[in-house]
């Protein structure tokens, strides 16, 4: 029994949630939805995440949405800032209005026979709250708010100083004067050493493997200077397409010619920091540029600061935590007095709602994923997931103009139901994404699969995504339309009257 109706609910009311409730009004305004957000605020990942230093790892006139310039100097932007153009979005279109928050959505059922989801979430007092709707909208994310990933670590009750991981910085956490060891290589890693060094005793990255990281500046100077002299949407566009073509013909690059590009990259750390350092040891990883994320650090800061003297790299096994720190499997020990394992995140399918269809239990790795965001033989249900190798708001912004279609194209022919289904016999199921990191890797098999061909293959390709989902026909023999309309009878009051 639902408790109350929407045309639409989204989960989540991060980055994405925010501008799926944009497209929505602008694009199908003749929906009603409601966005659930399992959290007290809006913002998703900016509000989550208070670790020192937090930022963007790719460029603001990609991350921003297509519809709202950002403008802000510098492009490599904080988390704060990032939070309050989230925020100031929501606020400034109405979308703050659809929110109910302390709303987590844990589970959703599909019936036929009513064209809606039965969505059920815990509300804040612990009990469940159930909403009907026609589409479902998954919005939140990939990984797991509740816990990041930390390995088992040998001894690490002996430690005598705090542990702390960034997912979950404590706002009371004062570092100056001590001894710090961030045991990780990724972009968090890289984000907080220099960030933490600047009142630290001393901070050392310790790593495993080493990861490519590139330097960049902060401000975009050519961007400062068009949004000077041009309509702030005008410049934001051109700005926006340039760092597209940049992107997508960088990556075309790597994979062509890798070992010219990370020559490249090598050389760059080269220059930063200097003939005697040991690049090959720390900064040289073992697979090709973008078989993994690269690692952005605005202004060379990572690299200041271990010419500084003020941070270091060590790259090395954890044999055992100590009383005091860490023994590694070379023999050398690292002091410490606080410990932060930078080592990564927990995955979370499908933003970890369990879904069924008609009484059938959905495995999502046992599907296929339609355009990388609807799903084999799960009726009028998507989900935003953004680029590996771009920035995620990229495919969101075009994921929900899809949706928004979608929905004007079942309303224009009077059906309330649209499946995916693959009648190809000679589609071949592939992992969702062939990413060799080890937060990927460790969740792969639970996620549905991308297929051999399209439209079941999942492009990391803004230009080809772009004509797939903005231009390319609704009706293309893969999608099943079906579930007319009663003529005289309101689906929506049908469903009401059930619930």
């Amino acid at each position: 029994m639902a408790d109350e109706f929407f045309d639409v609910v989204i989960v989540g009311a991060g980055l994405s949630g925010v501008g799926a409730g944009y497209h929505l009004q602008t694009e199908a305004p003749d929906r009603s939805y409601v966005i659930l957000e399992g959290r007290e605020v809006i913002g998703g990942t900016w509000d989550l995440f208070r670790y020192p230093g937090v930022r963007s790892d790719s460029d603001m006139f990609t991350l921003g949405y297509n519809f709202k310039p950002w403008r802000e100097a510098k492009a490599i932007a904080d988390g704060p800032s990032i939070l309050n153009y989230v925020r100031q979005t929501a606020h400034e279109h109405g979308v703050a209005d659809h929110i109910r928050y302390g709303h987590r959505v844990t589970r959703a059922a599909w019936s036929s026979a009513d064209a809606a989801w039965t969505v059920e979430a815990t509300g804040k007092d612990g009990q469940t709250v159930r909403f009907a709707c026609n589409f479902l909208f998954l919005c939140g994310g990939y990984y797991d708010y509740e816990q990041g990933y930390t390995p088992e670590f040998p001894g690490r009750e002996r430690f005598k100083g705090q542990v702390v991981h960034p997912q979950h910085w404590p706002t009371d956490l004062d570092y100056a004067g001590k001894r710090v060891v961030v045991i990780g290589s990724g972009a968090t890693a890289v984000t907080l050493v220099p960030a933490i060094a600047r009142t630290a005793a001393h901070v050392t990255m310790l790593q495993r493997s080493p990861t490519y990281v590139v330097s960049r500046p902060a401000e975009d100077k050519a961007a400062n200077w068009l949004r000077s002299h041009l309509p702030a949407q005008l410049a934001y566009q051109l700005v926006r397409w340039r760092n597209v073509l940049m992107g997508m013909y960088f990556y075309r690059l790597t994979r062509k010619k890798p070992a010219q590009v990370k020559a490249a990259i090598l050389k760059m750390v080269r220059d930063q920091l200097g003939p005697d350092y040991d690049v090959g040891k720390h900064f040289t990883p073992s697979y090709n540029p973008w078989d993994q994320r690269l690692c952005l650090v605005p202004d060379a800061d990572l690299f200041e600061a271990i010419k500084a003297g003020s941070a270091s790299v060590v790259t090395d096994h954890i044999e055992t935590f100590t009383e005091g720190g860490l023994q590694l499997t070379s023999g050398e020990i690292l002091p410490a007095d606080l410990i932060v394992t930078a080592t990564g995140l927990n995955l979370k399918v499908l933003n970890g709602v369990d879904l069924t269809v008609d009484g059938r239990h959905v495995d999502p790795a046992s599907t296929l994923s339609y355009k990388g965001m609807m799903y084999e033989g799960v009726p009028n249900l998507a989900s935003s997931f953004g680029y590996t190798n771009a920035s995620w708001t990229l495919k969101c912004d075009l994921t929900c103009e899809y949706v928004s279609r979608l929905l004007n194209h079942m309303k224009a022919t009077r059906t309330r139901q649209v499946t995916p289904r693959n009648a190809d016999p000679d589609i071949e199921m592939q992992p969702w994404l062939d990413f060799s990191s080890g937060y990927v890797q460790r969740a792969m098999a639970k996620f549905p699969k991308q297929g051999s061909k399209a439209p079941w293959k999942l492009h990391q390709n803004y230009a080809l995504d772009l004509m797939n989902l903005r231009y390319a026909r609704l009706d293309d023999g893969v999608l099943e339309f079906s579930n007319p309309l009663p003529r005289r009878n309101d689906a929506r009051a049908k469903v009401k009257q059930a619930a």
